[in-house]
């Protein structure tokens, strides 16, 4: 079994689509950016279209509100667990949308 490694190329950042944050994300990320968490609610997230919790906002042309240039997450570490899952959870086939290198955890 092996896993994939991320290269950090920021395709899974312009990906449309919504982040999932919990309360405790919501914290971190705002301890992070040394704001109060309810000013990051109220600059970074919105109401998700099923209505059932928060997502962060996107730019206009879908891209994370947090992707600074064209590979660059301004809160990498402390990324929702959403980003962190992204490749696996989301792409059928990693290797024809991003540029992780995959690696073999038998063969080491």
């Amino acid at each position: 079994m092996g896993s994939w490694d991320c290269q950090r190329c920021g395709n899974c950042c312009r990906w449309p689509g919504i982040v999932k944050l919990n309360d405790a994300e919501i914290a971190e990320i705002a301890k992070y950016l040394e704001i109060s968490e309810t000013e990051f609610l109220d600059q970074y997230t919105e109401l998700r279209p099923d209505r059932k919790g928060l997502t962060l906002i996107s730019r206009e042309d879908h891209s994370c509100i947090f992707l600074e240039g064209k590979n660059h997450c301004t809160i990498q570490e402390v990324k929702p667990q959403q980003c962190s899952d992204f490749l696996v959870k989301w792409f059928p086939k990693p290797e024809d949308n991003c540029d992780a290198v995959y690696r073999d955890e038998n063969s080491e």
